[in-house]
């Protein structure tokens, strides 16, 4: 089960979370979220180890914003959390790894994914909301039963340490990691290592199926 910690935003922060060994770190790009990282240098992310996999997150970001930013700060893979058409996504797949977000609820259908087969590497299913991710809220899980392709995806969307155990029953073969947020922090952006150093130890305890 991979790790990834989502929503960083400040150098000590991002120091003491990259201490503790996650797979995957996000720094968001979206201006109206409260995690917007402005100021983000190439020295703050080199001082990141080079086992852990820097994501930039992008909201329906022009395609030479993103290839600018991947360029300039050195990122190795991207997460596109707006309305990106399959196309969008092919253009980076294989330059860097493709992470494609989706609002997730009772609605959802999950034949939309099917045109993004061959253009992203990962799936990343969150609950479904105006803010485009970070809301801190849940969606069901079973509804998961629903995608039947063969890309991995990750699930976001409100895990805490009062659920993280309930995930090891999510027994669908593509689950491949979650995505650690808004429930790990004291501020928007700035992470509780306690919390998440907790819910390291849970997840590596876990038996996933």
């Amino acid at each position: 089960m991979k790790i990834k910690v989502c929503g960083l935003k400040f150098p000590e922060n991002i120091k003491a979370v990259a201490a503790l060994g996650p797979d995957y770190m996000g720094f968001i790009f979206y201006a109206a979220s409260p995690r917007f990282v402005d100021e983000l240098t190439p020295e703050t992310l080199n001082q990141i180890p080079s086992t852990i996999i820097k994501t930039a997150v992008f909201v329906n970001e022009s395609i030479e914003n993103v290839g600018q930013l991947i360029e300039k700060i050195g990122f190795e893979a991207v997460q596109l959390h707006g309305d990106e058409s399959p196309e969008f996504c092919g253009h980076f797949k294989g330059k860097v790894t493709v992470l494609k977000a989706f609002g997730i609820n009772e609605d959802f259908d999950f034949a939309k994914l099917n045109d993004y087969t061959c253009k992203v590497d990962f799936f990343l299913f969150d609950a479904k909301t105006p803010i485009h991710g970070g809301s801190g809220k849940t969606f069901d899980w079973k509804i998961l039963d629903n995608y039947k392709l063969d890309i991995p995806f990750f699930l976001s969307g409100g895990l805490s340490l009062e659920n993280l155990e309930e995930i090891k029953n999510i027994g669908h073969p593509q689950f491949y990691g979650i995505d650690l947020n808004s429930r790990f922090e004291t501020q928007p952006g700035l992470k509780d290592i306690d919390k998440l150093e907790r819910a390291f130890d849970i997840t590596k305890q876990s038996s996933y199926k």
